[in-house]
């Protein structure tokens, strides 16, 4: 588990760094790490999701492998809404401060 979130954290730096440094303002390049992240988010989200179709396809009615499939979309979903309620407070923080 943690060489998986090591090579997240290397991953999304990799990624962020190249947007930090060739922006031109402090805004540019938070609009850029922004971006980064949402492209990364939601491509994590659809790995998720066709996950756990393949888990639930797999089960072929197993009760324990349904149960396992639906904690899967159960993570799934609350995935989704994470990354929809997070890119959703960005833009309304930025209308705050008036960014």
């Amino acid at each position: 588990m943690k060489k998986i979130k090591a090579i997240l954290i290397l991953l999304v730096g990799a990624l962020v760094l190249p947007s930090m440094v060739l922006a031109i303002t402090v805004q540019s390049m938070a609009e850029n790490i922004k971006n980064v992240v949402w492209d990364v988010a939601v491509v994590v989200v659809v790995i998720f999701w066709i996950f756990t179709g393949v888990l639930f396809l797999v089960a072929l009615g197993s009760p324990e492998k349904v149960g396992t499939a639906k904690k899967a979309l159960v993570a799934a979903i609350v995935g989704t809404i994470i990354v929809v309620l997070a890119s959703s407070a960005l833009s309304v923080v930025a209308n705050a401060i008036g960014a």
